[in-house]
């Protein structure tokens, strides 16, 4: 992507003051419910309201959308409150659809990123057009995959282009639905500053209570935007009831969140050098996650040697960690000595894990 200062155009057309926020319901049920969402949106820092409207399921017999019906709610809901109306596109007739309706922001879905076939097909589906595409992070944590659907659309002359950070499937549980993995959108960010980047923290989280969280980290990892998922009563919403929120709750949320403001060369400085201790957070956290889940395995080992009657220290085995860990230490800039502290402080800490349940 070579012009990437085209891409911003769109974000900063809006003349917005604070970030973009897009909300609405996870999935358009009825006619009556989009419009009562839309009408609580109105008066709301919300510029666009989102619906989905083919929801693609995990497996089979779960709600999967009303339709193209929905597309004629959305479109209602414009014509009486002025919000901007977005919703998910998986494939070329979706778009077409999309685009006899009006919809001004379509979003191309985790799964769908994953396919350069189906994106490239709503790629060439959209040329001509000057229409928003906003593209989820794919399912599985691939930066170059994110990056190459993107490409396809900027290739296809889609210069009002975007990106949004969903989280990325684990196989492990966590407390998120989806995994955050905050680095590879910083990687992204890093890359590509002019590209918006907007946070969809309802798929990260899975359950409303650290929505506010999310997006408080993503403002100040500098994100261009929110897109929330909102209902006017969540726990009767026909799909992802838990991670909804109501728009009484995102008003709330958008007046409680810390949005930086301040221009100048100091406001510059003081909002550069957050972003990356934000960056530094981001980082230690995810430290302090694989140390927890290498304690985990050492425990595993420390039952297996009480179990076989294996001394717990191995010297040999230790030595060699050692030297692999000296050499990557160096590949990536760490002094030796830094290293061995290191890795001495978590060797210690695993030996004190085995010996508790050697004496258990």
């Amino acid at each position: 992507m070579e012009n990437k200062k085209e891409l911003k155009n769109w974000l900063n057309a809006f003349n917005l003051k604070h970030p973009l926020v897009i909300a609405g319901p996870c999935s358009a049920e009825t006619e009556e419910q989009v419009l009562t969402i839309a009408h609580q949106l109105k008066n709301s820092d919300a510029t666009v309201m989102r619906a989905g409207i083919w929801k693609p399921r995990t497996r089979p017999g779960n709600f999967e959308g009303v339709g193209a019906l929905g597309l004629k709610w959305l479109q209602k809901a414009k014509e009486e409150t002025g919000l901007l109306i977005a919703t998910e596109v998986a494939n070329a007739n979706h778009v077409d659809l999309a685009l006899e309706h009006d919809v001004d922001l379509l979003w191309i879905g985790a799964r769908t990123t994953v396919s350069p076939f189906i994106v490239q097909e709503i790629a060439e589906a959209l040329q001509g057009t000057d229409k928003i595409v906003l593209v989820k992070n794919p399912v599985n944590p691939d930066l170059s995959l994110w990056l190459g659907a993107v490409e396809r659309f900027h290739t296809a002359g889609i210069n009002n282009l975007g990106v949004i950070h969903r989280g990325f499937s684990t196989y492990e549980k966590t407390r998120y639905r989806n995994n955050p993995e905050w680095q590879i959108p910083i990687d992204l960010q890093n890359r590509f500053p002019d590209l918006p980047l907007i946070l969809d923290p309802s798929h990260i989280a899975g359950r409303r209570d650290i929505i506010f969280d999310l997006c408080q980290t993503a403002l100040d990892l500098n994100y261009d935007g929110l897109m929330v998922e909102t209902h006017h009563n969540p726990d009767k919403a026909w799909s992802d009831a838990s991670q909804q929120i109501t728009p009484d709750t995102l008003d709330q949320y958008t007046k409680d969140l810390k949005i930086r403001k301040e221009v100048g060369e100091a406001a510059e400085f003081k909002n550069r050098i957050n972003t990356l201790r934000t960056q530094i957070d981001v980082i230690d956290h995810q430290l302090i996650d694989m140390i927890g889940k290498r304690m985990k395995v050492a425990d595993d080992i420390g039952a297996l040697k009480k179990a076989h009657n294996v001394a717990v220290l191995q010297t040999k085995r230790w030595n060699e960690i050692l030297g692999k860990m000296i050499l990557q230490g160096e590949e990536k800039n760490l002094s030796e000595e830094f290293i061995l502290r290191m890795f001495k402080a978590i060797h210690q800490e695993s030996i004190n894990h085995q010996e508790k349940i050697i004496k258990k």
